[in-house]
């Protein structure tokens, strides 16, 4: 077997090596980011909205010069980093006025997308000021709903790319290594999930996760150019989360404690309950499907 680097599921073999030193060696003037953006285009290599997978691109041929295989540009220029240093959200002075009704009395719901609008900051100040865990800024595909009753905010849901290795979820579905490496883009994490202090109405928790199940797979469909099979989340076993048992989401285990940053077998955050809820009866062929 030829590969010398295996990156974001991408293979990379001896053969493949030659190309790229003839693409630096043609281009003596372009930066890292035109090469990576040339390489790109001569291997058709695109997500699946159909964007160039640059930044991924970047990072493979980053990683096969520090491997000795090739020899980059020198760079021309350090951006600064926006995200190295985020400033948390602004506060946002709204209306706290108590809500208290049935769900039926509380009138229609209205579920606004707001990543890259004006309401997109208020979704950011509310969750950094009232959610337990604050505000984050989702990596990968990601979608940011607000939920409005009339003119009042009562709920803000974020959903992001999931984790890639999750021993629970991966064992209730069957798929294979190279199956969950294909396939993982077909299921969304519900990272952030506040219903607004202030709102107190029986069920509406477990109604908006109920209305999600149809609108989170539409919406990254029209938006990412594929669907999702599959929504999952974690819950801190202090905070319970009766609300997606409610709305028939299943528990399927406990995570290990071992984030990305661990470099051993030790925990390094607290455990937390994986739940998962299959959008499609098919699930397990959609997704272990290669």
């Amino acid at each position: 077997m030829d590969v010398v680097l295996k990156y974001r599921g991408r293979m990379i073999r001896e053969s493949d090596l030659p190309i790229i030193r003839a693409l630096i060696e043609d281009n003596p003037a372009a930066s890292r980011r035109e090469l990576s953006q040339k390489l790109c285009e001569a291997w058709n290599w695109v997500q699946p909205n159909g964007a160039w997978c640059d930044m991924v691109c970047r990072g493979a041929m980053l990683a096969l010069e520090r491997a000795g295989y090739i020899v980059l540009p020198a760079v021309k220029w350090r951006p600064p980093n926006p995200l190295a240093v985020r400033p948390k959200p602004k506060r946002f002075d709204i209306d706290t006025m108590p809500i208290e009704c049935s769900l039926r009395d509380l009138g229609p719901l209205e579920f606004r997308l707001v990543r890259r609008t004006l309401e997109e900051p208020l979704f950011n100040a509310l969750i950094e000021q009232h959610h337990y865990l604050g505000y984050t800024q989702p990596v990968g595909e990601q979608l940011k709903y607000m939920v409005f009753a009339g003119d009042r905010p009562v709920a803000c849901l974020a959903w992001s790319s999931a984790a890639r290795h999750l021993g629970p979820r991966d064992r209730f579905i069957g798929w294979s290594r190279e199956a969950r490496r294909r396939n993982i883009r077909f299921i969304a994490y519900n990272s952030r999930y506040l219903v607004l202090p202030w709102i107190r109405i029986p069920c509406l928790a477990s109604h908006i996760l109920g209305r999600m199940a149809a609108l989170a797979p539409r919406d990254w469909e029209r938006i990412y150019g594929h669907s999702v099979y599959y929504l999952e989340t974690f819950v801190d076993p202090q905070r319970r989360g009766t609300c997606y048992r409610a709305a028939n989401w299943i528990t399927l285990g406990w995570t290990t404690g071992r984030g990305k940053a661990s470099n051993s077998h030790r925990p390094n955050r607290p455990l937390k309950q994986v739940l998962g809820y299959p959008l499609d009866k098919h699930f397990r062929r959609l997704l272990g499907g290669m």
